[in-house]
C-alpha cells in the first residue's frame, strides 16, 4: 500500500496551493479518503473527507469555502484545492485512507503559508 501526496510547497497568504494523493495497493474506489494536517505542537485534525464514490465531501469549519476535496478514482487519486490561504494553515498535510479497520496514510506534504 502506497500513498504518496505531491503539491505542498511555500505560498504566501491569499495565495493557492493544489496537493495530490496518488494511491496503490488497494482498491482505492471503495475507501473513504481524507486529508488531514498536522501543525508544529498540535495534534492532526481532519481537513476534508470523502466518500468512495464521491458526492457529500465534509470540511473542517475552519477550511469550508476556502478548501475543495475531490477525487478521481479512474487514476486513483485524491486532491485538496486550497484557496485564500493563511498562515495559521501551515502544516505537514496527509493523506488518509479508510474502510472499516483499514486505515492508510502517506508520509505527508509540507505546506507554509509566508510572505
Amino acid at each position: 500500500v502506497q500513498l504518496v501526496e505531491v503539491g505542498g510547497g511555500l505560498v504566501q497568504p491569499g495565495g493557492s496551493l493544489r496537493l495530490s494523493c496518488a494511491a496503490s495497493g488497494f482498491t482505492f474506489s471503495s475507501y473513504y479518503m481524507s486529508w488531514y494536517r498536522q501543525a508544529p505542537g498540535k495534534e492532526r485534525e481532519l481537513v476534508a473527507t470523502i466518500p468512495s464514490a464521491g458526492g457529500n465531501t465534509i470540511y473542517a469549519d475552519s477550511m469550508k469555502g476556502r478548501f475543495t476535496i475531490s477525487r478521481d478514482n479512474a487514476k486513483n487519486t485524491v486532491y485538496l484545492q486550497m484557496n485564500n490561504l493563511k498562515p495559521e494553515d501551515t502544516a505537514v498535510y496527509y493523506c488518509n485512507a479508510r474502510l472499516f479497520i483499514k486505515n492508510y496514510w502517506g508520509q505527508g506534504t509540507q505546506v507554509t503559508v509566508s510572505s
